[in-house]
């Protein structure tokens, strides 16, 4: 029997709790998780592919301890079911926070159906503590100096300290 391989596609800018909430959740329904970071032009990112990948991989073994062994992280420019087959992936992983988050899945997973029938979307729900966390609300909350702990891992949060820390980026720019 082949591995069972599922690809966790979605920017990661930053990972957050949430991300590895859903990536445990794969973790349980899937032999191996490939975490596809989409890296497009047209969409700034706070943080370079090769940054989110180090955040992706460190994070993983921290929170995921001996799982993070099943865990890979690549990029992807294309549409994410053609990732999925250069991946050898049969899952596509979604995370689900809400109702909203639901009609919005439920449309791409059809989407996805219809161009990859052999390609299956798997939707975990996430955990209650995890559900109010995005990626956006997060740089947003850096970016304004709050605290960003409860959402994400320390390494990420330390991350988005210097990313965001006024001192080192006068210095940069003098």
């Amino acid at each position: 029997m082949s591995a069972r391989i599922a690809l966790y596609p979605g920017s990661f800018d930053p990972p957050t709790l949430g991300h590895l909430d859903v990536l445990a959740g794969g973790l349980a329904l899937a032999d191996s998780v490939v975490v596809a970071i989409g890296v497009h032009a047209e969409k700034k990112a706070l943080f370079s592919f090769e940054e989110r990948k180090a955040l992706v991989e460190a994070a993983a073994r921290d929170r995921l301890g001996a799982q993070a062994d099943r865990v890979s992280v690549i990029a992807f420019r294309n549409l994410t079911v053609q990732a999925a087959r250069a991946a050898g992936a049969t899952l596509m992983l979604r995370g689900l926070r809400s109702a909203t988050d639901l009609d919005y899945e439920m449309q791409l997973a059809g989407m996805n159906l219809g161009l990859a029938p052999d390609i299956r979307t798997i939707l975990v729900p996430a955990s209650p503590l995890a559900r109010p966390i995005t990626a956006t609300l997060v740089r947003q909350i850096a970016s304004m100096g709050g605290d960003v702990s409860p959402f994400v891992p320390a390494l990420v949060a330390d991350a988005l300290k210097a990313k965001f820390d006024p001192q080192k980026n006068r210095e940069a720019n003098s």
